[in-house]
């Protein structure tokens, strides 16, 4: 008996709103992540145009993420409160704000103190997204994400070169002002159509007590990784740790009560998802600190360059997304994620011999590109298994939880590449010592793409052969989340 074409939803075309949702989401998203990475290549030069230290203007990046780190917490229970349209349209507002504030900054304080409130509004907007997303998409996550996430995920990317073009060409201001049209244009575009979602607001009491302990032990732990050759580092992690396992304790007994819900963990689709994003975004930021390390320090090339000569990689991410959803459906999750980190593990691996061999432009921009291509398999995949996995009331905090554990898999990596490579550094009194201590860096990095692949492999296979195939951990889920 044939199946009607509600048995077989990937067959019909998508409803024109999922897109506009989409389109709308993705560019506060995309301007949150962007702003994250835009000013690590122009520090030095915001150091001499405002009168500051390198380690005092780094806060520059270090209390953006802090800030962002900061609210992600509360962005499950505030969307539950007044709902996603409203929390969006206010947060983008203020970050739009925020960024103006930061381009007419004076000082080097002045600037931190804006950065920090434009964490503080993009930390909300990229969990947003994603649920907004998830809850107009349902099963159809992998069709919209495989389009709708490129901007989201090469943004980190695009932020270093993005700054070296206009450092090149125009002042430091513009990388904040250029946030002002976009901002406008995606509040207009939210006003008109981003759903009324008032109605599904399940509003509960703050869970205080988890507050107190996740977040001053999120913000330890990025602290305490970012400053982990200094004493007040060393503590500020010891005290993270400690603050976490806490939580981890409290949130246990307190259960769905909890800020986060930890009984989400038991999902074995969820489970593995969210350690396959770990890696991934962990794996991302780790090569975005190491590759242009080495284009500066081994290569002798300036910030700028650097920048530019990084485009490759985020030409591959986006050359490779629109692909995936199809791919996805054709192979499976676990097949085009794993093929991904192999993929991305195959990109990466060239540079070992960058690095002991000496800089070649022509291997660099075709490894660039292919590591760029194979990690823009592993995020959506992956990501579309995470939210079919979960009730569509239980989205808020599974996007707020996803997005904290990729958060923090972005600071653990870079810190572990970053330890290994300054200690190698200390000891190289010679080029060849330099050389030797980056070959080691990327070898340990190839290391991470490995359990990334091994991570990718514990993925459920969703989609096989081109017909819908329901998670078997979790078939009911799935016809929970489309309705």
């Amino acid at each position: 008996m044939p199946r009607s074409s509600k048995a077989h939803p990937e067959s019909d075309p998508l409803d024109p709103s999922i897109w506009k949702i989409s389109s709308v989401a993705v560019l506060g998203s995309f301007l949150s992540q962007l702003d994250a990475t835009v000013v690590n290549v122009s520090l030095s030069s915001l150091a001499v145009k405002l009168h500051s230290s390198l380690s005092a203007i780094q806060w520059v990046t270090s209390g953006y993420l802090l800030a962002l780190a900061r609210m992600l917490p509360l962005s499950g229970w505030m969307v539950d409160r007044i709902g996603a349209k409203a929390l969006y349209l206010w947060c983008f507002s203020a970050f739009t704000l925020s960024s103006t504030l930061c381009g007419l900054a004076w000082s080097a304080n002045s600037l931190i103190g804006f950065r920090i409130l434009q964490g503080m509004c993009g930390g909300l907007l990229a969990p947003m997204a994603q649920m907004m997303m998830a809850r107009a998409a349902g099963r159809r996550m992998v069709s919209v994400l495989g389009f709708a996430a490129m901007p989201i995920l090469v943004a980190p990317i695009l932020g270093p070169v993005i700054a070296g073009a206009i450092l090149q060409f125009t002042s430091w201001q513009w990388l904040f002002l250029v946030n002002l049209p976009v901002g406008a244009l995606a509040l207009v575009l939210a006003v008109l159509f981003l759903p009324n979602d008032r109605e599904e607001t399940r509003p509960r009491d703050l869970d205080l007590v988890g507050l107190a302990l996740l977040s001053p032990g999120l913000l330890l732990f990025l602290y305490g990784s970012d400053h982990l050759s200094a004493l007040t580092g060393l503590v500020a992690l010891v005290a993270s740790v400690l603050l976490l396992l806490v939580f981890f304790k409290w949130a246990t007994k307190k259960k769905e009560k909890a800020i986060i819900d930890l009984r989400l963990f038991k999902g074995k689709v969820f489970s593995a998802s969210v350690t396959t994003q770990f890696m991934s975004h962990g794996i991302s930021f780790a090569g975005q600190m190491l590759i242009p390390i080495f284009l500066i320090r081994a290569a002798g090339r300036s910030p700028g360059a650097s920048g530019l000569l990084l485009a490759p990689l985020g030409l591959g991410m986006m050359c490779g997304y629109p692909f995936v959803g199809a791919l996805t459906k054709r192979f499976g999750i676990r097949k085009v994620s794993a093929g991904g980190a192999s993929l991305a593990l195959g990109g990466t691996l060239p540079f070992i011999y960058l690095a002991s061999h000496g800089l070649v432009i022509a291997i660099l921009a075709s490894s660039l590109f292919i590591r760029g291509m194979g990690l823009s398999a592993v995020g959506v995949p992956s990501i579309s298994a995470a939210y079919v996995s979960v009730k569509r009331e239980d989205l808020p905090m599974a996007t707020t939880t996803l997005n904290i554990v990729m958060r923090i898999g972005g600071p653990t990596l870079t810190t572990i590449c970053a330890t290994f490579l300054g200690w190698r550094l200390g000891s190289a009194s010679s080029p060849d010592a330099v050389s030797g201590a980056f070959t080691l860096a990327f070898l340990l990095l190839c290391t991470f793409h490995a359990l990334l692949f091994a991570a990718a492999m514990r993925l459920p296979l969703l989609l096989e052969g081109g017909t819908e195939q329901t998670l078997a951990t979790a078939p009911a889920a799935l016809e929970r989340v489309s309705e």
